[in-house]
């Protein structure tokens, strides 16, 4: 079950091409009237018969790829999607079996010069209708039935969060490891304030001989030697 979601994918997939091949393949052959156009007959294929299928199966598509990324939550979502878009395959496709005429009405309309549907049943004679109408409708019932096997299996599939997880984790590690590197502007600022740039803690650290963290300055032990010098000297003179 945890090695289904390639094939459930790749199902998807071929479901969504079986939809799109038969919106490009002529879904019926109108015969016209003698005399209601220059042509005796019009084909009519999938794009004039059921312009929406091409958005269905595209949408399909979209749907299955990104199966491949999503969460248990977001799978759920998807498959349930994908059950409405093989129904409404499947209802687009019964309806344009049903009313062939109307299916074509703009392919019959562009040859007769017509374009409302009383005056293109009128030009119409006879429709022969191909196998691709069942392929489509066929096409959309697999793509339910995908939807639901979806939301049954999806749960045994990995979620993504265990590599994206482990490919961040480790980044963060590589990051905090990474040494710092150290500008030559902001050394010569450190030993103008008198820190020591190369020690260890860095300059944000005390430097060597700089107790409970004040700054390392002898002036005040300087002053302090010099008039303890000076008092001596005065002590001794005559």
């Amino acid at each position: 079950m945890r090695r289904s979601r390639p094939l459930v994918v790749v199902a998807g997939l071929a479901v969504a091409g079986v939809i799109m091949l038969a919106w490009t393949q002529t879904w019926f052959t109108v015969h016209l009237r003698a005399g209601a156009a220059v042509a005796g007959r019009v084909d009519a294929d999938g794009a004039a018969a059921v312009p929406q299928y091409t958005a269905l199966a595209i949408a399909s598509l979209a749907l299955f790829l990104a199966m491949t990324i999503a969460g248990r939550v977001v799978r759920v979502v998807l498959a349930g999607i994908e059950v409405l878009l093989g129904v409404g395959v499947v209802w687009s496709g019964v309806a344009a079996l049903a009313d062939p005429v109307a299916a074509a009405k703009g392919a019959v309309g562009e040859v007769a010069g017509v374009s409302d549907l009383d005056a293109v049943r009128h030009a119409v004679s006879g429709v022969d209708v191909t196998p691709w109408p069942a392929v489509g409708i066929t096409g959309g019932v697999l793509a339910v039935l995908l939807g639901i096997v979806v939301m049954v299996v999806q749960r045994s599939w990995p979620g993504p969060s265990r590599k994206y997880g482990a490919a961040t984790a480790g980044a963060a590690s590589q990051a905090s490891a990474a040494p710092v590197q150290r500008d030559a502007v902001v050394d010569w600022d450190d030993l103008s304030a008198g820190v020591d740039p190369t020690a260890a803690g860095g300059p944000d650290e005390p430097a060597d001989g700089a107790a409970g963290g004040a700054p390392a300055d002898d002036t005040v032990g300087s002053d302090r030697r010099r008039s303890n010098d000076g008092a001596g000297a005065e002590r001794g003179a005559p």
